[in-house]
């Protein structure tokens, strides 16, 4: 049947809507037949509950009232946690259809008033009252941090106290009367509150759908309730597990519970220690180890500390203490927060270190960081103009762009955490250095990096690095002996009455409040404090006679933190909750001239607010400079009232926040580009979201964070999603698609990347020569890579090229060249990559881009070992790896190396060229060159004769490459591990593998590739079947002579030659292995002129 108020459809029998809550009366079955008019209601239909059930103002007692009005304003168009009750009777239409309508009214009156009396008893409200059952709701608009508490305790009295008129009920009329109910705890967003104390609202997910559902499984006389609210009140209820249950709108099962009573006199401390005691006082174990840690440390022994705790367990506290109780005197001391929406923004934290360090303000001009960088490091003796400029790169500044064309993205990286580990460790020359890093479970990649490269270099400087974070991040680099961890017990006894003791300034603490404050908090400090403050506030607790108490035994403490801290937001002044709210919005820590922007109230007043919610210890001023900062004081507050703010206003405060910044830091915005990103994508402005994505993005790419930046092309393409089809937004699209190139590259996901600039594809056609070219380029590049025949990227590559140079991109131009270099190594035009190629270097080499030249000289080292030029191919292999050398790149060196040892091993120089592969391996290359480096290895150590050891290497390099859908380099490899076969006398899987191969390379156009597998068929073949080995080969020197693969064209030609030798014909076999050993010869090759010699004596014997 459908809701006549939502127009959701609910289940036949369904009393209630499962969306909204509205009562489904016999009339709403009409409601989903619009032609057919409702059928009249039957004559034993009992008449409209009383008048005074009509109206909530009519049945709320005045207390309650007056409550609900003076927060109304507060509360309407919130998100608010409650617990949702719906009731009904159990066989109520039989009932209705055996007693007169007026019978009927008389028991669902005494009914009503029943549970009128426990749901007001315990501040619920009535939110529909209509027929046979109620929906009340627990926690709104009356905000209750136990609401669930209360809402079983009311259902538990409501059974009780019906009783009596269930007895009566049975005796007078002789049937069955009882009550059944479902309960849930969820999201509501509150709605108008209208003077009649009716509450609007929308359910946020299954809020109220699973409480209507609940109510459908309970049986007579049965609270039923959801798993969320079982497991808030476990412990302090005896529940049946019902088991799971297949609802409607749920995919999944759902597990009830039938409340069978209620416990009392027993703690959260019996039922459950799902969080460690954490101590506010003591700690003096800590303490010490900490002190032990910073003696080591300043003993130039370096040290870290890993801090454990759960959230609110004092792991702040105990710093503070700790750096209290030091003898601050010599010690630097720097402290920097990871934030839960900062996984995103590369090196926050490490950047907010170094601003501190150099003291910068949020309001220094690029010119005063320029000059701070600059003095401080001429103080620690590192005056190097290159380290000058990259901190200031790091800091935001932009590094001049031939600078940054000398190095490549990861030898930019490299060098960064050189420079700062230079800094952090020559600052601790200067004084014993605290480096104190919080919230590590928050932190992001990039600077997780960092900070495993700097513990790496602490051992022997006087550096302690404190880490906080929360039970279950770990990480390798955190290793014995350096690394201690701190985990945080909780709080004993005395230290919770030592605790209460300091806080209400009493001598002794009484035994009832003693209990509650351990039953509710777990012995968490920030519970029992936040615990304390809403009974000050409430007027639950008194000190009399010096002894902290109760005011009444039946005073209700909150159950869980988030309840604690919504209540008490609750309670403030609209204009104190508003002005948290919008500080919530910003983040943890906020600035008055921000704020007062989002709320659009000048700074005085803001100003003000902010000074009574210090006082009422909501928030704390951080810093004065350049203007007054201020910080929750926990940041489960800040979660708290964040999620409490309405989806819309959030929205809207996110927005202001970003235009905020744009003004304040006008002519800087790099500054704040992720913060930018942060809000703006948090808002309705989805075009100022995509723009600043996209810049956050590039700034993480000129970092080398290449996972921070993907998470901001991947917001930015995200968001373009649902925004209009406009010439704009198309061009957004482009920018982000190709602009993560570099990282989707980096990374290893060319496969996954084609796949997004095919998409975009159409959108090119008519884009600006920049944007169309360097798609192009970029696709190019990639299809050769993942599969595509080789006239697919040459065509784009051209094309890329064509267009360059008809608006004279030059620098587009060059980056093509490099890309068709490579590409026409895959498709065997050998001359054709060397022309290219050597356009490409000399424009990079006259520009000093290092990383695009070594590119380069990577593509044309490959063309000349194809085509057998060695001295050639090594002049490039050198210079790329002078490059690497030159610039401490690691990644250049790597590939340098197993370069240039593939170069030697394909020559016949197995030895040299696998030592160079060992050193390549040395280096802890990324997979991809691990990988190469193995696969060569193993190849030469084949061709050294220790085939089995080199067979091991290359299949186990096969394997993985089977994954990582990269075909050309998996059909070089397979070549490999056939020859390898052959060599090993394991003739039939050499076939097999040359097989695979050839019909590959076939398919793929791949016809250097191809040429090499039908020598090794035929080599497979042999003298045995010399038709097909003929054959076989001579399809290979078909292909090898049209390529200009010269010496894997002598390999044939000695294999044709063997044939020939076998077969009788000396002759047609010396012809073939003299123009052999003339190539062999011509090229400086090492091992193929053995086997023509060996060949030609066995003739000439």
């Amino acid at each position: 049947m459908q809701c006549p108020a939502c127009r959701h459809e609910n289940s036949d029998g369904q009393k209630f809507c499962g969306e909204c809550g509205a009562r489904l009366t016999p009339a709403t079955l009409g409601a989903t037949t619009a032609a057919t008019p409702p059928p009249p209601a039957p004559a034993s239909r009992p008449p409209a509950v009383s008048d005074r059930f009509a109206s909530p103002a009519a049945y709320t007692p005045k207390h309650l009232a007056e409550k609900i009005l003076t927060s109304k304003g507060a509360l309407e168009g919130e998100r608010k946690r409650v617990t949702v009750m719906f009731s009904d009777v159990s066989g109520f239409t039989a009932m209705s259809e055996r007693l007169d309508p007026e019978e009927v009214h008389a028991i669902m009156d005494r009914a009503f008033e029943v549970i009128l009396g426990e749901v007001h008893r315990y501040e619920g409200t009535i939110n529909q009252f209509l027929g046979d059952g109620v929906m009340a709701l627990f926690g709104a608009p009356i905000a209750h941090e136990d609401h669930a508490h209360r809402a079983l305790s009311a259902a538990l009295a409501i059974q009780r106290e019906l009783e009596p008129l269930a007895d009566d009920v049975r005796r007078m009329h002789g049937v069955e009367f009882r009550m059944r109910m479902g309960i849930n705890t969820g999201l509501v967003v509150v709605g108008a509150i209208g003077k009649d104390l009716r509450m609007d609202y929308t359910a946020v997910g299954d809020t109220v759908n699973l409480a209507a559902r609940l109510l459908g499984l309970a049986k007579p006389g049965q609270v039923v309730v959801s798993g969320r609210t079982q497991h808030l009140r476990d412990g302090f209820f005896v529940f049946e597990d019902l088991g799971a249950f297949q609802v409607k709108g749920k995919v999944e099962p759902v597990r009830a519970y039938a409340v069978i009573s209620e416990i009392t006199g027993r703690t959260r401390l019996e039922v459950s220690k799902e969080r460690g005691l954490t101590p506010l006082v003591g700690r003096h174990r800590e303490l010490q180890s900490l002190a032990d840690m910073h003696r080591r440390a300043a003993d130039r022994q370096g040290a870290i500390a890993l801090v454990v705790g759960d959230p609110g367990v004092g792991k702040s506290r105990l710093l503070y203490e700790f750096l209290r109780r030091l003898d601050s005197a010599g010690v630097l001391e720097l402290e920097a927060t990871c934030v839960s929406y900062s996984r995103s923004m590369a090196y926050r934290p490490i950047v907010e270190l170094l601003r501190r360090y150099l003291g910068l303000s949020d309001a220094s001009t690029h010119e005063e960081l320029r000059s701070r960088v600059a003095e401080q490091l001429r103080f620690l003796g590192l005056e190097e103009e290159e380290r000058c400029v990259l901190l200031a790169h790091f800091l935001g500044v932009s590094a001049p762009q031939e600078f940054l064309n000398r190095l490549s993205g990861p030898q930019l990286k490299e060098r960064t955490f050189g420079a700062l580990r230079e800094v952090i460790l020559r600052a601790s020359e200067t004084a014993p250095l605290i480096l104190i890093v919080e919230n590590l479970h928050w932190v992001d990649t990039a600077s997780e990096e960092f900070l495993a490269h700097l513990a790496g270099g602490l051992p022997g400087h006087r550096v302690l690095l404190v880490l906080t974070t929360r039970p279950g991040w770990a990480v390798s680099w955190l290793v014995p002996p350096l690394t201690e961890t701190i985990s945080l017990e909780g709080l004993g006894a005395g230290d919770v009455r030592g605790m209460v003791r300091t806080l209400l300034a009493a001598e002794e603490v009484s035994e009832q409040l003693f209990k509650i404050l351990a039953d509710k908090s777990e012995g968490n400090p920030l519970y029992v404090e936040e615990i304390l403050r809403q009974l000050q506030e409430t007027g639950g607790v008194v000190v009399e006679d010096s002894e902290a108490r109760l005011r009444s035994a039946d005073v209700t403490v909150p159950a869980t933190i988030h309840d604690i801290i919504a209540a008490r937001v609750d309670r403030l002044a609209e204009p104190l909750k508003q002005t948290l709210q919008g500080a919530a919005v910003v983040g943890r820590r906020f600035g008055i001239s921000l704020l007062s922007r989002i709320l659009e109230v000048a700074p005085d007043p803001v100003a003000g607010h902010l000074r009574e919610l210090h006082g009422l210890d909501f928030v704390f001023p951080s810093a004065q400079e350049p203007e007054p900062m201020y910080s929750f004081k926990h940041a489960l507050t800040q979660d708290v009232v964040y999620a409490g703010v309405l989806e819309r206003r959030r929205r809207q405060h996110h927005a202001a926040a970003g235009h905020g910044l744009e003004e304040l830091y006008a002519g800087r915005i790099d500054d704040v580009v992720e913060f930018l990103a942060y809000h703006f994508g948090r808002s309705a402005e989805a075009e100022k979201a995509v723009d600043y994505a996209i810049l956050a993005a590039t700034k993480a790419q000129r970092r080398w964070a290449n996972t921070e930046a993907l998470a901001f092309f991947d917001d930015a393409l995200k968001r373009l999603e649902g925004m209009p089809d406009t010439e704009s937004n198309r061009q957004r699209r482009i920018d982000a698609v190709v602009k993560q190139a570099e990282a989707m590259f980096a990374l290893g996901r060319h496969a996954e990347q084609v796949k997004a600039l095919e998409a975009i594809g159409a959108l090119t056609v008519d884009a600006d020569p920049q944007r169309r070219a360097a798609w192009l380029c970029w696709t190019g590049f990639l299809h050769s890579l993942t599969g595509a025949r080789p006239e697919v990227p040459i065509a784009y590559c051209t094309e890329a090229i064509a267009l360059a140079d008809l608006v004279g991109l030059d620098d587009m131009r060059a980056f093509a060249e490099c890309c068709l270099t490579h590409v026409y190594v895959v498709a065997g035009k050998l001359e054709e990559a060397l022309q290219t190629g050597e356009r490409a270097l000399a424009f990079f080499a006259a520009r000093g881009n290092i990383w695009w030249a070594c590119r380069t000289l990577w593509g044309l080292s490959m063309a000349c070992n194809a085509i057998g030029e060695w001295e050639r191919s090594l002049g490039y292999c050198r210079r790329g790896l002078e490059h690497g050398q030159e610039v401490n790149d690691l990644r250049l060196k790597v590939v340098g190396l197993w370069r240039t040892g593939s170069t030697h091993i394909l020559r016949g120089d197995a030895e040299t060229g696998v030592r160079y592969c060992d050193q390549a391996l040395a280096l802890s290359p990324i997979p991809f060159d691990a990988a190469t480096a193995r696969a060569l290895k193993g190849f030469g150590l084949a061709k050294a004769g220790k085939t089995e050891e080199g067979i091991a290497l290359l299949e186990g390099v096969a394997a993985w490459l089977d994954q990582q859908q990269l075909p050309y380099t998996r059909s070089v490899v397979g070549l490999d591990l056939a020859e390898s076969y052959l060599r090993h006398g394991a003739r039939a899987r050499a076939h097999t593998v040359a097989e695979t191969v050839r019909s590959a390379s076939h398919e793929l156009g791949y016809r250097h590739l191809e040429g090499w597998a039908e020598r090794l068929l035929g080599e497979c073949a042999g003298p045995e079947a010399p038709t097909i080995a003929a054959a076989h080969l001579t399809r290979a020197a078909e292909i090898l002579e049209t390529t200009g693969a010269r010496n894997e064209l002598a390999k044939t030609l000695v294999a044709q030659a063997a044939l020939k030798t076998a077969a009788g014909d000396s002759p047609g076999a010396r012809g073939l292995l003299e123009r052999a050993l003339t190539t062999f010869d011509a090229l400086g090759t090492l091992d193929g002129p053995d086997r023509a010699r060996t060949l030609l004596a066995e003739l000439a014997g």
